[in-house]
């Protein structure tokens, strides 16, 4: 944490500033013996206000970029009362563009400028490893945010998304959603772990349960959320041409939130504020250039491999912006090969990470009838 132990000594450096702010701030003994009783770290949670807010404002406007970010996650970490600032200071990925906590990966990212992921593949054991890039270097792996496993069940195939690459079961704390195919693997469904919405009830059908014996746990959701579907279609005359697909999205609107004031003000304006809203995707349609002989679309250099899997998606709706149309020009999500193993993902808002990184799993594996 040497953003924090610099920003701690540069405070220390003003005295005439900390004296007058301690003499009109400076907490009673009773405050600080009920801080110590409730959170038992007298020294840290007993800091003004005032300092500790600009202590984590300075951390955070310096740590920008992984993995100096870390920083700012270890803030959250000393006790309760840094942990209650540290939300307050840090904007969700639609306003800062920054991935920071877990629960930023099901938060949308900025409509303004794309967030940049990498996708790594392992065919050996099946799994796929989403990262954040670091760097527009594609060697540089970047920070890890998911991992998804690929299972055979039955005539259907699962991909069990978690936050821990080791641990890919549904029981697991860990456990983010999945997506499941049908038996042609041209349709996929996505499961949400959590409630996209106050209201929200799980899905009914046996694919959409978590565990096959009872409830262990009241706080952990028996059943799966469904948040959305993604299509390829038929094409069964063998024209020419790229895969086409079309995805509908249930999201949760939140770009229209206050400035935040409370961390639990703030979940509960979402959570009853909030409501589902639909989206509507479809793939860009690409140019025949004639002298390549070939399909193109223009990935700005993100994507140096030519591949089926390759694919930009537009909105056709979108109530995330005004009027609730998307313009069908403004990719929203665009995926695309550039080493054996190794794909780029970049995606906007109103998309998340976790919708993000599920949409481009289906593009893996053979689809026979669609191309």
């Amino acid at each position: 944490m040497s953003s924090l132990r610099r920003s701690y000594r540069s405070f220390r450096s003003k005295p005439q500033e900390m004296t007058t702010m301690t003499t009109t701030a400076l907490p009673t003994q009773s405050s600080s013996n009920h801080d110590d009783e409730n959170e038992g770290t007298s020294y840290w949670s007993d800091m003004l206000p005032e300092l500790l807010v600009e202590i984590i404002k300075r951390v955070e406007r310096c740590d920008d970029t992984w993995p100096v970010r870390r920083d700012v996650v270890s803030c959250g970490c000393v006790c309760k009362r840094w942990r209650d600032v540290t939300r307050e200071v840090v904007l969700p990925p639609v306003k800062c563009g920054l991935i920071t906590f877990p629960s930023c990966l099901k938060q949308p990212g900025t409509r303004e400028s794309p967030i940049q992921c990498l996708i790594k593949r392992n065919k050996k054991n099946s799994v796929f490893y989403l990262y954040l890039a670091a760097s527009p270097s594609f060697t540089n792996k970047g920070k890890f945010l998911l991992a998804a496993r690929r299972y055979r069940n039955g005539a259907h195939t699962e991909y069990i998304i978690s936050l821990d690459p080791d641990d890919s079961s549904q029981g697991s704390n860990a456990y983010v959603g999945k997506l499941r195919s049908d038996f042609l693997g041209t349709k996929f469904t996505i499961y949400d772990s959590q409630p996209p919405h106050t209201g929200a009830k799980p899905s009914s059908s046996r694919s959409g349960r978590r565990f096959t014996s009872k409830q262990i746990s009241p706080q952990v959701p028996a059943g799966n959320f469904e948040i959305g579907e993604v299509s390829y279609k038929f094409n069964l005359l063998k024209s020419r041409g790229p895969r086409r697909m079309e995805c509908s999205l249930r999201c949760t609107s939140r770009n229209e939130q206050p400035e935040p004031v409370s961390h639990k003000r703030l979940e509960r304006s979402e959570s009853v504020a909030s409501g589902q809203s639909q989206t509507l995707l479809r793939n860009k349609a690409p140019r025949w250039h004639e002298h390549l002989q070939c399909w193109c679309l223009n990935f700005h250099g993100r994507v140096t491999v030519a591949s089926v899997k390759n694919f930009q998606l537009v909105a056709t709706m979108d109530q995330s912006q005004p009027g609730g149309k998307g313009d069908g020009e403004t990719v929203l999500l665009q995926f695309g090969k550039v080493g054996d193993n190794v794909f780029t993902m970049d995606y906007r808002q109103p998309l998340s990470a976790f919708q993000a990184f599920a949409i481009s799993l289906t593009s893996f594996g053979t689809k026979l009838a669609c191309e």
